[in-house]
């Protein structure tokens, strides 16, 4: 049996998320390092509070700390360790310091800036993601070529499942021309930026000026990118996937249709959420696909080890 983990991107964020947390040594010892982390840097440690998620900062460091904190229970308590990492948007921070390439605090300084130059990019202007159900992508891309300027193609996740990112008010003309066109559902995203498009050329930039000065450490287990939906095991193919997914679009289908073919028989998703569960069993249905929101930590590892033996 292979295992890959799955870490979740901003969207899947809820209220009270890191009380959801187990309360083994290993998520306290991370959520004991991130406080104090957060405290040095002047940022409230009261991140999963409903106000305070709205800002795309805390959202993303949620996010980031949740992962790790499941991961490392995950490995320390139930001996659950992957043989893959794959994380959607800023969930690809969890999976890099899971992979062993960013340590924890260098992953909250990078994910830190990212949300800042990410707000930074949208503050002049109304922007967002919207979800487009039931088109195939290319139908979906010419759809936003067509539509608007500031429209984009942002996540490929299902083979007709998309995100677009764009201007409110590009994403409102989008929203009856892919009714019009077919489409079965088209969702505003719970995000107030657009990412993985043009707009975030600049951010994608000033990360790659900051992760170049991090050491490089040889990543612990196959990593799958954002920007290419592939298997990377050097320390640079990380960092630059860290870097340039955040202006380009995420290409999450070829990710997972690409796990079984690395080996993977059963991937799990860390909390918060069970979106990528979900995905995985459309992508990559041989995969026995489990989420801890919706198993918990011991029917998860249950349902694991029933499967390696």
């Amino acid at each position: 049996m292979s295992l890959a983990l799955l870490f979740p991107g901003q969207g899947s964020q809820r209220c009270g998320m890191l009380g959801e947390l187990p309360g083994s040594a290993a998520a306290q010892a991370v959520l004991d390092e991130a406080r104090a982390w957060l405290d040095d840097h002047g940022l409230p440690a009261n991140l999963d509070d409903e106000a305070v998620l709205r800002d795309t900062t805390a959202a993303q460091i949620a996010l980031l700390i949740t992962g790790v904190a499941c991961a490392r229970t995950l490995g320390d308590d139930y001996a659950l360790r992957p043989q893959v990492v794959a994380g959607h948007s800023v969930g690809a921070f969890a999976a890099a310091v899971c992979a062993g390439v960013l340590t924890l605090p260098e992953a909250l300084a990078a994910v830190a800036l990212r949300g800042e130059l990410m707000s930074a990019a949208c503050a002049h202007g109304e922007w967002g993601m919207a979800a487009v159900i039931g088109l195939p992508t290319r139908a979906v891309g010419r759809l936003a070529d067509r539509l608007h300027t500031e429209l984009w193609v942002a996540n490929v996740n299902t083979a007709t499942q998309t995100v677009l990112a764009g201007s409110l008010t590009a994403l409102r003309t989008a929203a009856g021309a892919a009714q019009a066109a077919g489409a079965a559902d088209f969702t505003m995203l719970d995000v107030v930026v657009a990412s993985h498009c043009p707009v975030q050329s600049d951010t994608a930039r000033r990360m790659a000026e900051h992760l170049s000065r991090l050491p490089r450490r040889i990543p612990s287990v196959r990593y799958l990118t954002n920007t290419g939906g592939r298997a990377v095991r050097t320390a640079d193919a990380v960092l630059d996937d860290l870097a340039e997914s955040v202006a380009r679009p995420v290409q999450w289908y070829d990710a997972t249709r690409l796990a079984p073919e690395l080996g993977v028989t059963c991937a799990v998703e860390v909390l918060p959420g069970h979106v990528l569960t979900r995905l995985n069993a459309v992508n990559a249905p041989s995969v026995l696909s489990l989420s801890l929101s919706d198993n918990g930590f011991e029917r998860t590892s249950t349902l694991v080890r029933r499967m390696r033996d």
